[in-house]
């Protein structure tokens, strides 16, 4: 089992695939078993170097608490273990705040840079406070996910749309599933950590060819606030999918598009 250990923090990583060399950043409470259809899309393509992120999947829970800034050093440090100067980095939700910070603070290290469903913070726009559903009863925490997940999703709509009703039927069972408190903790701890996420007046200092890509119907990171992004990255392009927090398995396009930026 691929294990980095660097001060105290144990990091559970993987290769995935072969060709362009891309760090993949996951998004909240995301984890490299549940992320396998996305990472598989993008290393039929490319070598993923994917990463369970502190506090959560088979990576350590330090003590926190944690922030954006660390969760980035991570991904560079990540980098120096396994030797690569340089690599495209993708990151998506939560991995597209992250990558966001990566790419900011270590511009000579990104080839390209793709960020799906996220926000940069500050006056560019924040993704919704996911933190504040915990204190939710959980019938009313769980309607609200789906509003947010794709603001089309209202019961009436679920009926008449079985695709995405079996979507969220599966996001629900795998929420369902019982976790230990320290598991809860993890996740706690990162969710606290995009609180303070602001990228917004450091964007500029990104000079890799950046895809900003955004769902039409995402409630928690609005296409607004992707635009946003991609008015300060100097070589940015934004592209907007049919879906909402989960286009990329809504749209068929936006993987095509995704890899293929990649690859050109």
């Amino acid at each position: 089992m691929p294990v980095y250990k660097q001060s105290d923090l144990e990091m559970y990583y993987e290769f995935f695939g072969t060709g362009r060399p891309v760090l993949f950043f996951n998004g909240s409470g995301a984890t490299l078993e549940s992320s396998s259809l996305l990472i598989s899309a993008l290393a039929s393509q490319c070598q993923v170097l994917a990463h369970d992120q502190r506090g959560l999947g088979r990576t350590s829970i330090p003590v926190g608490p944690y922030t954006m800034a660390q969760y980035a050093h991570d991904g560079a440090a990540l980098l120096d273990h396994v030797g690569w100067d340089r690599c495209a980095v993708v990151g998506i939700s939560f991995g597209g705040m992250v990558a966001q910070e990566f790419a900011a603070t270590w511009p000579e290290r990104v080839e390209k840079l793709v960020l799906m469903c996220t926000s940069a913070g500050g006056e560019a726009g924040s993704s919704y406070p996911l933190h504040e559903l915990g204190s939710l009863p959980v019938d009313e925490r769980n309607r609200r996910i789906v509003e947010l997940t794709d603001s089309r999703f209202t019961p009436e709509w679920l009926a008449s749309h079985p695709r995405d009703a079996r979507m969220m039927s599966m996001r629900a069972e795998q929420a369902a599933i019982p976790k230990s408190d320290e598991v809860l903790r993890g996740e706690r701890l990162q969710l606290q950590a995009r609180i303070g996420h602001d990228v917004a007046d450091r964007l500029h200092r990104i000079n890799a060819p950046t895809l900003v890509t955004a769902g039409r119907f995402d409630g928690i990171a609005p296409v607004a606030n992707s635009q946003e992004i991609a008015s300060r990255i100097p070589s940015a392009d934004m592209r907007i999918y049919e879906g909402g927090h989960l286009f990329t398995a809504q749209d068929p396009q936006a993987l095509i598009d995704i890899t293929e930026f990649l690859n050109s």
